[in-house]
């Protein structure tokens, strides 16, 4: 077997069964090597942001890496954003970087490009095979990286000789890292620490909002502790049967003023909270003044398994507060974001994931699924617009007996548009639906909120997506995805119960106002 060969049944002996790949020619021999692994499946993607986006879509669903296939460090680099919003979810993927033959380096070809630095800043961790020998160990050894404390993104660049070469040198099969176990002695400062404060907090990261942690939150909720997650969570557990925690606001004075008189902060997978952007004469970092922090678990740590220690020494109940399930009514006339959330929680089955990228109108439909049908919610970790579609494509690749919705605005949704070509020659379940508002809405907020006044004719253009306006049912049709545009909340509605009721790929163009 050759050195691709190698990396592929190391991959799936490690339990990486998927490859969302976008291959140029010096991956040709992973390509070939596919046909010999029936344990993994490949996806094609017509873009390296569509593949690092779902890889982390399959990572945040699984708990387990994927592999992307990217074409050398150009190839990187268009996949860099999501890989940048993986990191921030803490997703563990494996990316494998094909690269040009190691004696054909120094000929500095057209695409050669010194692919670990472009890689690092995204990375955990960063080796190139430089040998047929050393592919195998390294892929073990990417896997258990990816893992991490917390997990994220593992790079192994491949030469291209590498893989061609003979080998029979094979990968280890790991053993799965596992988080740390919950300090006492910290559980028990939080105790005593929440019981003198006036008026305390929990603050919920991303790796204390999976079902089990949600559930020991919600038991410390019922002693009296308001319980808050970040702004942008990887993966929360909502919706029926399910404890429902504050959100932080987004903007930091609103923040602020949310938390005023707040006196301990209990961080619980995460860190102090800051605000997303600097503003003149706003302050960064969103603690209170007089305000202490304490941390419970840090990112490394089983937060679950902290938060239930923590329920257990407060006392408290041995179930907290739960949402019941509760029908939104019938939205009605003007179509904007509430009428669509309310259309969504009617209609969304128990078991959905939603792939949230709708920019400004993604509050409202996470405020109005509340009581919806049990689901998870899957946010924009890293600010890199252009994560909805491809999130979904790798949430559905990974639980096909679950119905998924991908959110996205319409400025968000060009950046990966070709998505839809994989999602309609997977046959995906999912159901895109685009916030058609023909404007960069965030940007004409953020315009006043940065100083910079009332946009003038020039400012205006770079912020107005209506000239000329994308014709997003030829678009979607176009890439073989069944499309339709709607205008009325009614008309949603009745659009959403269909997309909900039967299987397949379904995109709706929400001409909101």
């Amino acid at each position: 077997m050759n050195g691709a060969d190698v990396l592929i049944t190391t991959l799936a002996d490690n339990g990486v069964t998927a490859c969302f790949a976008n291959p140029g020619t010096s991956e040709m021999q992973f390509v070939a090597a596919l046909d010999r692994e029936p344990r993994m499946r490949s996806v094609l993607c017509l873009f390296e942001g569509v593949a690092t986006g779902a890889a982390d879509g399959w990572g945040r669903m699984t708990g387990t890496p994927a592999c992307t296939l990217l074409h050398l460090g150009p190839g990187y680099a268009n996949g860099a954003a999501n890989l940048h919003n993986a990191r921030r979810a803490f997703t563990p993927t494996v990316n494998v970087i094909g690269d040009h033959a190691t004696d054909h380096r120094k000929y500095d070809a057209p695409l050669n490009s010194d692919i670990a630095a472009l890689a690092a800043p995204n990375a955990l961790w960063v080796k190139s095979a430089d040998s047929a020998d050393a592919v195998g160990p390294l892929a073990a050894e990417a896997v258990a990286a990816s893992f991490g404390a917390p997990g994220g993104n593992a790079c192994l660049i491949l030469p291209a000789d590498s893989a061609w070469n003979e080998t029979n040198t094979a990968g280890p099969v790991i053993e799965r890292p596992l988080p740390r176990a919950p300090n006492p002695a910290s559980v028990a400062a939080v105790a005593k620490a929440l019981k003198a404060a006036t008026k305390p907090v929990l603050l919920l990261g991303s790796g204390a909002c999976g079902e089990a942690a949600i559930a020991a939150a919600g038991r410390i909720a019922a002693t009296g502790v308001r319980v808050l997650t970040d702004t942008f969570t990887a993966r929360q557990a909502r919706g029926e049967g399910r404890f429902r925690p504050d959100k932080l606001p987004y903007f930091g004075e609103q923040a602020l003023a949310d938390l005023d008189g707040v006196d301990l902060m209990v961080l619980v997978a995460t860190t102090e909270p800051v605000a997303f952007f600097a503003y003149p004469d706003r302050p960064s970092v969103l603690v209170p003044n007089g305000c202490a922090t304490l941390e419970l678990s840090d990112r490394g740590t089983d937060a679950a398994a902290a938060l239930e220690a923590l329920a257990e020494i407060l006392g408290a109940p041995a179930v907290g507060a739960i949402e019941p399930y509760a029908p939104a009514a019938a939205p009605s006339g003007k179509l904007d974001a509430w009428a669509i959330g309310a259309a969504i929680a009617r209609h969304m089955p128990a078991g959905a994931i939603i792939s949230d990228d709708a920019v400004t109108a993604g509050l409202p439909i996470f405020t109005q699924t509340r009581n919806a049908r049990a689901h998870d919610w899957l946010s924009l970790t890293g600010g890199a617009i252009g994560q909805g579609v491809p999130l979904a494509i790798g949430a559905a690749v990974a639980c096909p007996d679950r119905k998924v919705l991908a959110l996205t605005g319409d400025g968000a949704g060009m950046y990966t548009v070709q998505g839809l070509w994989t999602i309609a020659r997977e046959k995906l379940d999912i159901t895109v639906v685009v916030f058609a508002n023909h404007a960069y809405r965030i940007l004409g907020i953020e315009m006043g909120r940065t100083g910079g006044g009332e946009p003038g004719p020039a400012a205006s253009r770079l912020l107005d997506l209506s000239d000329p306006r994308i014709d997003w049912v030829a678009v979607a049709g176009g890439l073989g995805v069944p499309a339709q545009r709607v205008e009325t909340a009614e008309a949603f509605d009745e659009v959403m119960a269909r997309a909900m009721r039967e299987p397949g790929p379904r995109f709706i163009e929400a001409a909101i106002r």
